[in-house]
């Protein structure tokens, strides 16, 4: 089973943010055609493209369709398949650092020395924390072959 292609539209050349998201949305369909994905992520993926094939709304309405479906897809194909885009696991621990490390990290560093400004002194110390235990997952994942040359764009 193949992914479908995305059906060119006259309104991606006049708005340049759809034109933005529309290319960065085929660029992510055309790396998943040369991976092995299982037909269930496929179908879903079709069934997805397929939706925004034959939906007539704005510019705006398509942009934020466009961004909604790839974001689905993309944690459908983590879910599913294994497969993350770049950086994903660094940018997913960085709050988990943050969080779970430098907030308790602040707190207990603030009541240690009795003034609680020195609660953010644990936040910076935790995304670093975080963003190391997510670079080294993410270099695991491009070992493995389960990442894809696409970086999440917020």
């Amino acid at each position: 089973m193949e992914i479908i292609r995305l059906k060119q539209r006259e309104e991606i050349e006049r708005d340049p943010k759809l034109k933005r998201v529309f290319e960065r949305y085929q660029t992510l369909l055309s790396i998943l055609r040369e991976r092995e994905l299982p037909v269930s992520v496929i179908s879903v993926l079709n069934n997805d493209i397929d939706q925004i094939n034959s939906v007539s709304v704005s510019e705006k309405e398509l942009r934020k369709l466009i961004v909604k479906k790839q974001n689905k897809q993309l944690t459908l194909i983590e879910k599913k398949a294994k497969i993350v885009s770049k950086n994903h696991y660094r940018n997913l621990w960085m709050t988990v650092g943050m969080s779970a490390f430098g907030l308790p990290f602040g707190v207990a560093l603030g009541s240690a020395l009795g003034n609680m400004a020195f609660l953010g002194v644990g936040l910076p110390i935790g995304m670093a924390i975080g963003i190391g235990v997510g670079m080294a997952m993410d270099k695991n994942a491009f070992e493995q072959g389960r990442q894809i040359d696409f970086e999440y764009e917020m």
